[in-house]
């Protein structure tokens, strides 16, 4: 079926609220990738993943010649709103429209744990990046380091049992996304699990953010938005400040990798 078909869906039904609420809470992240991501001037980088545009905004203006893509339709539309100027395409990180060997650097960031298949889209990847290429991704560190859990956990409450499924944290346990990387040819360079949170004004910005995630709609489309705000909202209780704001520390994986030589 490919990641496209499943994924569209979830994340075009509340593509403002991610782009202008949920996706710069990710900002440390992006700067750290970009401050350790050895991109030359002109040099191509694929955002593949892009949600709103975001991060391809902030490498363009590194100096990147960036493009972009996403299998949200509603998503690639926030983006081009955000950086007319860049190039946003819609469709298939497992199936990606681009020939071999067309980026030096290509950046997954909470993007390949959506993959239908998670090694098929790593090949792919790996063929669009040119010999030597860089793959940076980016995932949920361990559960214990994400106070997020209480909200991904409460998602989980309204969604039937997924049997075989590992949810959002699969790749971050025993070191899988790793072992998949070198699978799929890359060699490892250099991980950290970044201290990243999560900051919100008040209770309702945090619900309008953290709903316009594709697990949230999936989440409301087998229950309710009702059940799914009851659940959420009562999730966050514990992390809502004294001042009405609400935070939530976390910590991201990113791994650097290479393609390796065949």
């Amino acid at each position: 079926m490919g990641s496209k078909v499943i994924q569209a869906e979830l994340w075009n039904r509340s593509a403002h609220d991610w782009a202008s609420l949920q996706e710069k809470t990710s900002l440390p992240c992006y700067e750290y990738i970009l401050e350790k991501l050895p991109v030359m001037a002109g040099e191509n980088l694929l955002d593949a993943g892009c949600g709103s545009g975001y991060f391809s905004q902030l490498a363009h203006r590194r100096g990147a010649r960036v493009t972009g893509l996403d299998a949200s339709e509603k998503l690639i539309e926030e983006a081009k709103k955000r950086e007319p100027g860049l190039s946003f395409i819609c469709g298939d990180i497992e199936s990606l429209p681009f020939p071999d060997k067309s980026f030096q650097s290509v950046c997954a960031l909470n993007s390949i744990q959506y993959a239908e298949n998670t090694s098929d889209a790593l090949l792919e990847l790996r063929r669009v990046l040119t010999e030597k290429g860089k793959l940076v991704t980016m995932i949920w560190g361990n559960k214990e380091d994400c106070q997020a859990f209480a909200y991904l956990k409460a998602l989980g409450s309204c969604m039937p049992p997924s049997p075989g499924s590992g949810g959002p944290f699969l790749l971050t346990e025993n070191h899988m996304l790793q072992d998949k990387l070198k699978d799929a040819g890359f060699k490892l360079l250099h991980e950290i699990d970044l201290p990243c949170s999560m900051n919100y004004p008040d209770l309702n910005i945090a619900m309008r953010g953290l709903l316009s995630a594709g697990p949230s709609s999936k989440a409301i489309g087998y229950s309710s938005y009702e059940k799914v705000y009851e659940a959420v909202s009562g999730a966050l209780k514990p992390y809502i400040q004294n001042d009405g704001s609400v935070r939530l520390e976390n910590k991201f994986r990113i791994v650097f990798s290479e393609k390796a030589a065949t």
